[in-house]
C-alpha cells in the first residue's frame, strides 16, 4: 500500500512538472512573439515619425528657439517625451517630460529611441513605442514582475519552480489521505478475514472509497448474520437430533429381547423416529439454503388456490377463496402452505379452514389464511413462534415437532417479498396469514 501512494504522488508530481515545463515554454514563446511584434511596430512607427518630423521641423540652420518651439509642439501633439540634438551632438531642446524621465531613475539610463534626420540632427524619444491596441498607451506587462536586474528567462524559471513546489506540497495531503483510507479498508478486511466478524470500516465521505467501505460493511453484516444463523441452526439441530437418536438406540436395544407382540410396536416407534429425523434433516437443509440464497432461483406464475386445494386434501381442511396467481417458486410456496396446514392440524385440531383472498389494496396483495380452533397463541409469543426451533411451552412434549416449520414459512414469505403473521381467531383459535405480492 505504501508503494501505491508513492506511485500516485509521483505520477501527480511528474504530470505537474511536465505541465509546468510545457506551459513555461509556450508562455516564453508567446512573450518572444509579442516582443518581436512590439519591436516591429516600433520600427515602423519610428520610420513614420522620421518622415513626418523630417518634413515638419524647421531646417537645421533655423534659430534654436524656432526648432525648440516646433519640437515642443509635436511632443505635445504626440504625447511623447522628446529631445533634439544638432549634427555635432549638442542638445538643442528637451521637453519637460523628457527631463523628468532622465531624473526619475538616477543611475540608470532611460530607454531611448533615436531618429536620425537627413540633415544630421538626431531626435530622441524617451518612451518605448508600443503595439497598436495596448491599453492606456503603455506596453503590455508580463504576468509577473521580475526582480531588478534579472532576465526574463530566470524569472520565468523561478516562477515555475515555486508553482511546482506549491502544487506538489498541496497534492501530498490529498494523495496521502486517499491512500490512508485505503490502508484502513485493507486492515478492516484483514481483521474480518481473521475472524473478527463484528469488524466494520469507515464510510465517511461521498467518493468511491466511501462507497467501497459501505459495500464491505453490508457484505460483512450479511456474512456475520449468516454465520451466526448457521451456528445457531447447527447447535439447535444437534440438540434436536439427540432425542430421536436416543429413542432409536433404545428401541433397537429392546428389539432383540422383545416379545413378538412388542416388536411391532417397537418397529412402529423406530419408523416414527426415522421419519422425524428425515423431516429434521430436510428442514435444516432447506433453512440453510434459504439463508444462503439472496433471491429466488425460480419465479413463475403459481395458481395459489389450486395449490391450496391439493395440500388441504392431505389434512381434510376446508378451502374457499379467489382463483389468483402469484409470482414465485411453486415448490417453496407448496412447502409453506403444507407447513401451515400441518401446524394447524398438530396444534389446532381437525376444524381447519384455508382461505385465499385478493385484497382490494392498490398493490394487489394476496392473502392466504389458515385458521384453526386450537388453544391459540398467546400475544407475547405471536412473533417468537417464527424463530427457528422455538416452540410454545409444553407443546414440545405434547405435540412433538422440531420448531422449524413456521421458521421456514417466514423465510419463504421473505424470499417472495411477502410476510407472515399470527392473529387471534374470533371464537377461539388462531389464524396464520401469509401475505404475498400479486401477479
Amino acid at each position: 500500500m505504501r508503494s501505491l501512494y508513492l506511485r500516485i504522488y509521483l505520477t501527480v508530481v511528474a504530470a505537474l512538472a511536465l505541465f509546468a515545463l510545457v506551459s513555461g515554454w509556450l508562455l516564453q514563446q508567446h512573450l518572444d512573439e509579442q516582443r518581436a511584434q512590439a519591436e516591429a511596430g516600433a520600427r515602423e512607427r519610428l520610420e513614420a515619425w522620421s518622415e513626418l518630423l523630417q518634413r515638419s521641423l524647421p531646417p537645421a540652420d533655423a534659430p534654436p528657439e524656432e526648432q525648440a518651439t516646433a519640437l515642443r509642439d509635436w511632443a505635445q501633439r504626440l504625447r511623447v517625451p522628446m529631445a533634439l540634438d544638432d549634427a555635432a551632438g549638442r542638445r538643442i531642446v528637451a521637453t519637460d517630460s523628457f527631463l523628468r524621465r532622465e531624473s526619475d531613475r538616477p543611475g540608470m539610463a532611460p530607454r531611448l529611441r533615436s531618429i536620425a534626420l537627413d540633415d544630421g540632427r538626431v531626435l530622441w524619444v524617451a518612451r518605448p513605442l508600443v503595439l497598436r491596441g495596448s491599453p492606456g498607451g503603455r506596453p503590455p506587462e508580463p504576468p509577473w514582475r521580475l526582480p531588478r536586474g534579472w532576465s526574463d528567462g530566470l524569472g520565468l524559471a523561478l516562477l515555475l519552480v515555486v508553482l511546482f513546489l506549491a502544487v506538489a506540497a498541496g497534492a501530498w495531503p490529498v494523495v496521502r489521505g486517499l491512500t490512508r483510507r485505503l490502508e484502513a479498508l485493507k486492515q478492516g478486511v484483514e481483521a474480518f478475514g481473521a475472524g473478527a466478524l463484528q469488524q466494520r470500516v469507515s464510510e465517511h465521505g461521498r467518493d468511491e472509497v466511501a462507497a467501497l467501505g459501505a459495500s464491505f460493511n453490508r457484505a460483512a453484516a450479511r456474512i456475520e448474520a449468516l454465520l451466526r444463523s448457521h451456528q445457531t441452526l447447527l447447535a439447535n439441530a444437534s440438540h434436536e437430533l439427540r432425542s430421536p437418536l436416543a429413542r432409536l438406540k433404545m428401541a433397537l436395544a429392546m428389539l432383540e429381547d422383545a416379545e413378538p407382540e412388542q416388536r411391532a410396536a417397537l418397529k412402529q416407534e423406530i419408523q416414527t423416529d426415522i421419519a422425524e429425523l428425515d423431516a429434521l434433516v430436510e428442514e435444516v437443509l432447506l433453512t440453510s439454503r434459504l439463508d444462503a440464497a439472496a433471491a429466488l432461483e425460480v419465479r413463475e406464475p403459481v395458481a395459489l388456490l389450486a395449490l391450496a386445494v391439493e395440500e388441504s386434501a392431505r389434512v381434510g381442511a376446508a378451502v374457499h377463496g379467489d382463483d389468483v396467481q402469484v409470482p414465485g417458486d411453486e415448490r417453496l410456496l407448496r412447502r409453506a402452505v403444507r407447513n401451515l396446514l400441518e401446524n394447524a392440524r398438530r396444534y389446532g385440531g381437525s376444524e381447519i379452514e384455508l382461505q385465499v383472498i385478493r385484497m382490494a389494496a392498490p398493490n394487489g396483495v394476496v392473502e392466504l389464511r389458515v385458521c384453526d380452533r386450537g388453544p391459540g397463541v398467546p400475544a407475547a409469543y405471536r412473533e417468537r413462534i417464527f424463530e427457528a426451533f422455538f416452540r410454545l411451552p409444553g407443546h414440545a412434549e405434547r405435540e412433538g415437532g422440531v420448531g422449524l416449520g413456521l421458521s421456514l414459512v417466514w423465510q419463504i414469505a421473505e424470499r417472495h417479498g411477502g410476510q407472515v403473521r399470527c392473529e387471534a381467531r374470533s371464537g377461539g383459535g388462531s389464524c396464520f396469514v401469509l401475505s404475498l405480492p400479486g401477479g
